[in-house]
C-alpha cells in the first residue's frame, strides 16, 4: 500500500494562506499522476488541482489565479499553495497519485478552515 502522507492543513481567515504537502516514496512519484481533490461537508469529492498529460498544470475553475500545484522532484513531495482563500474553499484536501485507471492512492486527507 503506497503512503500519501500530507501535511499543512489549518483554519485561516478569509483572504490568508495555506500551503499543502504531500510525501510519498520516490517511486510512486514518478510513476503517478498525482493531484490534489477536496470534499466539502454533504459534496462530492472534486479535483482541485491537477496536472495535463504534458505536465502542465490545471485548475478548477473556482480556484484559477488562486491556487498554485508545484512538485519537487528531489524530495518526492507535492504541494498546493492557496492563496485568496474564501469560506467556500473550506473542505478536506485530499492528495491524490493515480498509477493507472484501476489503481489510485489517496492520502488520509487535511482539514483546511477558512472563516470569514
Amino acid at each position: 500500500q503506497a503512503q500519501l502522507v500530507e501535511s499543512g492543513g489549518g483554519w485561516v481567515q478569509a483572504g490568508g494562506s495555506l500551503r499543502l504537502s504531500c510525501a510519498t516514496s520516490g517511486t510512486i512519484f514518478s510513476i503517478s499522476s498525482m493531484g490534489w481533490y477536496r470534499q466539502a461537508p454533504g459534496k462530492q469529492r472534486e479535483l482541485v488541482a491537477g496536472f495535463t498529460s504534458r505536465g502542465s498544470p490545471k485548475y478548477t475553475d473556482s480556484v484559477k489565479g488562486r491556487f498554485t500545484i508545484s512538485r519537487d522532484h528531489a524530495k518526492n513531495t507535492l504541494y498546493l499553495l492557496m492563496n485568496s482563500l474564501k469560506p467556500e474553499d473550506t473542505a478536506v484536501y485530499y492528495c491524490s497519485a493515480k498509477v493507472s485507471e484501476t489503481l489510485e492512492y489517496w492520502g488520509q486527507g487535511t482539514q483546511v478552515t477558512v472563516s470569514s
